[in-house]
C-alpha cells in the first residue's frame, strides 16, 4: 500500500509525540522505556523512507537520509543500539524533527 506524504509526516508526529511522552513518563534506563523509544524510533524512518525529496528538501536542516539509516541500525542491529545514542536523539533531535513535520504540515502553533 502506498502511503501519502501527508499522511507518512502525520506518522512522523504521531511517533514523535509519543517519544516525548515517553521520556517525560519514565527513565529511559527502564528497558520498556528505551524499548518503546527504539521502536517509534524505527516507525519514524520508515515513514521518512517513503518521502520523496522535493517534501525533505522543505526542511534542509533535518538530516532526513541520517533518519533513515537509524531506522535500518535500530531495526536490524537493534544488540548495538546504545542507550546514550537513543537517549539524545530522543531528547534533542525528536523535538527538532517534530517542528519540521509540524511546518511541513502547515501547523505554525507553538509545539504542543
Amino acid at each position: 500500500m502506498i502511503r501519502r506524504a501527508d499522511t507518512r509526516l502525520e506518522d512522523i508526529a504521531a511517533a514523535c509525540d509519543a517519544i516525548s511522552r515517553y521520556i517525560h513518563r519514565a527513565d529511559m534506563n527502564d528497558e520498556i522505556v528505551f524499548d518503546a523509544i527504539r521502536i517509534r524510533l524505527i516507525e519514524v524512518g520508515e515513514a521518512v523512507k517513503g518521502l520523496d525529496a522535493d517534501i525533505t528538501s522543505l526542511e534542509p536542516e533535518i538530516p532526513w537520509s541520517d533518519i533513515a539509516r537509524m531506522r535500518d541500525h535500530l531495526a536490524h542491529r537493534y544488540f548495538d543500539a546504545t542507550h546514550a545514542v537513543v537517549d539524545a536523539t530522543a531528547r534533542h533531535d525528536v523535538p527538532r524533527l517534530a517542528a519540521a513535520v509540524r511546518r511541513l504540515l502547515g501547523d505554525t502553533s507553538p509545539n504542543p
